[in-house]
């Protein structure tokens, strides 16, 4: 039974109709997977990367214990110097609320102690401990070799709920023999960077933190890897 003229124009018109949005969705999908595979490869060029810059890392064998010591020497946070970060977040919280800005700056420095050396040393102990090695803090007995491990940089992050920013940290750990003073190697971990996916943390000590755990593990994982240890 043939169609009527104007339901064969209708038909042609729904078919072409049809046949235009597949094109236009399929486009629309091509221009997200391009999208999506510039931003992985964006990512993997600013994954955290760990470098030995002088030396070598073959001091670690046959260790015990290494001694750790955290230092903050002319860190820049964000695109300030620490000092300038410092006196502006004080500013701010003052201005909110009287008192608010000096109690975030005794958190910001007491964090350090409390909280991002405890979980360095946590996450690199647990890696290296089937080795027989771990880490000493300070003034740590029976200890031939000292890392000391400068945070370079720090982008604290933020996390407002629908849109967020990732914590990050640099660091530079310079290995010295203790009896001699003499530097055995330089490494530079860069973009030590650790997302929580739950999406909560609004906290940036708690996103720092976990910064410093994954340094830990992955400077541990990096000694284990080169010193090819056994």
């Amino acid at each position: 039974m043939n169609r009527p003229e104007s339901m064969q124009i209708s038909y042609n018109f729904a078919l072409y109709l049809l046949q235009s949005i597949n094109i236009l969705i399929l486009s629309q999908m091509k221009k997200l997977l391009i999208t999506l595979i510039a931003c992985c490869f964006t990512a993997s060029l600013f994954s955290q990367k760990i470098t030995v810059t002088s030396g070598s890392v073959d001091f670690i064998r046959n260790q015990k214990v290494v001694q750790l010591i955290f230092t903050y020497e002319d860190m820049v946070v964000g695109r300030m110097t620490e000092s300038e970060y410092m006196e502006k977040k004080i500013s701010d919280y003052n201005a909110k609320e009287p008192g608010r800005g000096d109690i975030w700056k005794k958190a910001w420095i007491g964090d350090r102690e409390e909280r991002f050396v405890p979980k360095f040393m946590e996450l690199f102990d647990k890696y290296l401990e089937k080795y027989g090695i771990e880490s000493g803090y300070s003034d740590s007995q029976g200890a031939e070799y000292r890392i000391e491990i400068n945070t370079d940089f720090t982008e604290p992050g933020f996390n407002v709920g629908v849109v967020r920013k990732n914590a990050a940290i640099d660091l530079t750990c310079k290995v010295y023999k203790i009896a001699t003073g003499e530097e055995v190697a330089t490494i530079r971990v860069r973009n030590a960077s650790a997302n929580n996916f739950l999406g909560t943390d609004f906290d940036a000590g708690f996103r720092i933190q976990e910064c410093y755990a994954k340094a830990g593990r992955e400077l541990a994982q990096f000694f284990i890897k080169k010193a090819k240890l056994k």
